[in-house]
Order: structure tokens, then C-alpha cells, then sequence
């Protein structure tokens, strides 16, 4: 059975359907102001910053934190996970 995870918050569902039906706590409009969205790229066993470069064993563990990097400044926004 596949796993399906959600590219702003990392957590894992066992449908798309289930993953897109709810509100993200990490979504970038705000707690809970949009949808989750399907990360796309392969299951690892590491995961990297696509601003960064940073590494993490986890999507959860990869957006919950701020990326000194990202595009809108400096700890503006939160890590995201390259393909």
C-alpha cells in the first residue's frame, strides 16, 4: 500500500482523496487557511532543504522548522523538500 504525504506539514495518509479533504496546520497562508498538498517526489531516507540544502529524516522534521534561506528572507518561511 502506498503512503501519500503532504508537502508543507510531512504527514502521511493513506489516499490522496484523505490528504486533499483536509486543512494543513503548516499550510503557508497560515494554520489551517488551505489545504495539504501532495508532495510528489519519492519516499527517502533523507529528505533536503530545496533553499538550503539542509538534510532531515523526515518531511515532518524538514518544515517544522524555519529555512534561513527561503525566498521571502531570512527565516520567513519554512524549509521545503526538494524532488
Amino acid at each position: 500500500m502506498a503512503n501519500f504525504y503532504c508537502e508543507y506539514c510531512g504527514q502521511k495518509f493513506s489516499s490522496v482523496s484523505s490528504l486533499t479533504g483536509s486543512n494543513c496546520s503548516r499550510h503557508p497562508d497560515g494554520a489551517y487557511k488551505g489545504r495539504h498538498k501532495l508532495y510528489e517526489g519519492d519516499e527517502k531516507s533523507q529528505y533536503t532543504c530545496k533553499y538550503c540544502g539542509q538534510k532531515f529524516s523526515s518531511i515532518s522534521s524538514l518544515t517544522g522548522s524555519s529555512c534561513y534561506r527561503h525566498p521571502d528572507g531570512a527565516n520567513k518561511g519554512r524549509h521545503a523538500p526538494a524532488r
